[in-house]
């Protein structure tokens, strides 16, 4: 198995967490929403996988290019 960080593009906040550890999630799914200047961007898994780690819960500050979620592939 490879393992595989996503990382955040934007700094903002964290809305929503679409996915929790243990998750199958597909390519190009949803794995978060960050809040920034009033709009939500979404976190976007590059593979297909499973998520062994998500790193940021709602309300925290996330920042460009930190690790939001790992999965495993």
């Amino acid at each position: 198995m490879s393992h595989q960080a996503v990382r955040s593009e934007i700094t903002g906040t964290v809305c929503q967490v679409l996915v929790a550890e243990g998750d199958a999630v597909t390519e190009d799914q949803a794995l978060l929403l960050v809040e920034s200047m009033k709009m939500e961007i979404p976190v976007i898994a590059p593979r297909a996988g499973r998520v062994t780690k998500v790193h940021f819960k709602v309300g925290d500050p996330i920042g460009e290019g930190d690790d939001a979620v790992s999965i495993d592939a």
